[in-house]
């Protein structure tokens, strides 16, 4: 039994949670499609590693029915670039203040290549067993370093329910990337303090984006308050995708 009936006008939105959040920063936007109509899978992104992750998330994809939207935010984006690489039933690339790596390359490096992101001075590390750690952002740092356009309460809601991602996952390289196959959309706020707003544009740049928005004063969460914004660019996917397919 699939984990939701696909339908018949609608292609399935698949959205992918990155580091310090969880599916549920997802929910404005999950509400907005359900009463379109629209198939949703807010995926719980494991955050263990660049190919653990993708492995999981195209197993995830194996049981959907019809075609696809991948939607990833931050380190959601380089699992979207991964997972989607040979699969035919994902038809749009959507990142959300996402990373879009090349092959070969980290989310470190593209977080560090240009100037403004700040993210190092606010984490803290939980020791694991196997020798690794897991990285937390400090919670009394987090609205403004990852929520600054969200309200307190909703901020400290976010803060309390991020889940870590493993250190090692942000230095494992890319694979061959989805992006370059299949059509992407950008949108990311311009006072992202995890990944610079410089590093945004050159991504959507490299990777061709059919449509790059960029919401002046957002945050690394920018979908949370900008839900509906979102969702725009989400319809526009769909109906290019359509377009394309001669409907």
């Amino acid at each position: 039994m699939s984990i939701t009936a696909t339908s018949p006008t609608r292609p399935t939105i698949v959205l992918v949670h990155g580091a310090f959040a969880e599916s549920s920063s997802w929910s404005g936007l999950i509400a907005i499609l359900l009463r379109e109509g629209y198939p949703v899978i807010a995926v719980a992104n494991p955050l263990r590693g660049v190919r653990l992750d993708a492995d999981y998330l195209r197993a995830v994809l194996d049981d959907v029915s019809g075609q696809i939207i991948l939607v990833g935010h931050s380190y959601g984006g380089t699992v979207i670039t991964n997972a989607a690489t040979g699969n035919a039933d994902v038809r749009a690339l959507v990142y959300i203040g996402g990373f879009a790596p090349d092959a070969g390359e980290t989310a470190a490096e593209l977080a560090g290549r240009y100037e403004g992101g700040t993210l190092g001075d606010t984490l803290t590390a939980v020791a694991l067993p196997d020798g690794g750690n897991d990285l937390y952002i400090v919670q009394g740092k987090y609205r403004a370093q990852f929520a600054a356009d969200s309200s307190e309460a909703d901020a400290a809601l976010m803060a309390a329910t991020q889940r870590p991602i493993v250190e090692a996952a942000l230095n494992e390289p890319s694979g061959e990337p989805a992006w370059k196959s299949i059509p992407s959309w950008f949108l990311f706020g311009s006072d992202d303090r995890n990944i610079p707003a410089a590093s945004h544009r050159f991504m959507a740049d490299r990777a061709g984006a059919r449509k790059t928005v960029e919401l002046q004063g957002g945050s690394h969460s920018v979908a949370v308050p900008e839900a509906a914004t979102v969702a725009d660019l989400i319809r526009e996917a769909v109906a290019a995708v359509a377009h394309d397919d001669g409907a």
